[in-house]
C-alpha cells in the first residue's frame, strides 16, 4: 500500500488554503482602485474589496492609436468584455476593460493579463520548438 508523502500532503494543504478557504469564509476579491486618469498623472493605488460576483479590472482608454487613460477597480464579469466611450475634458476615449479573478491581479501598470498570457505562450512554444 502506497502512503501519501509529506510533499503530497503539503501540496493538498496549500491548494485547500489558497483556493477553497477564501470561498468558505466568504472573502471577497481584493483589487487595486484608481480613478480614470490621464496616463501622465500618477495616483497611489488604493486597495479595495469587491462586492460579491465582481472581478478586478484594468481599463485602457484610447484616443486614436494613443493609449491616454487608465483606471482600476471592480466590475461585474458580464461587463468585462464591453468597450465604452468615456468623455473626459471634452474628449471621447474608447475604453476597454481587462478583468482578472485573483487578488491584486490588476496591479501591473504596464502589461495586461492578456498580454502576459500571450508572452508566456510564445516563450513556451519557442522553448518546445527548440527542444525538438
Amino acid at each position: 500500500m502506497n502512503r501519501p508523502s509529506t510533499f503530497q500532503f503539503l501540496r493538498v494543504a496549500v491548494l485547500w488554503f489558497y483556493l477553497l478557504l477564501p470561498s468558505v469564509l466568504c472573502y471577497n476579491l481584493r483589487c487595486y482602485y484608481s480613478p480614470i486618469l490621464e496616463n501622465e498623472k500618477t495616483f497611489k493605488l488604493i486597495v479595495t474589496e469587491c462586492p460579491p460576483h465582481e472581478l478586478c479590472f484594468k481599463a485602457n482608454g484610447r484616443y486614436g492609436n494613443h493609449s491616454a487613460l487608465s483606471a482600476r477597480g471592480c466590475m461585474l464579469e458580464k461587463d468585462c468584455s464591453l468597450v465604452k466611450n468615456i468623455r473626459l475634458k471634452g474628449t471621447v476615449y474608447i475604453t476597454s476593460f481587462d478583468c482578472c479573478d485573483r487578488p491584486y491581479c490588476n496591479s501591473c501598470p504596464g502589461i495586461t493579463a492578456k498580454a502576459l498570457y500571450t508572452i508566456v505562450t510564445l516563450v513556451t512554444v519557442a522553448v518546445m520548438a527548440d527542444s525538438l
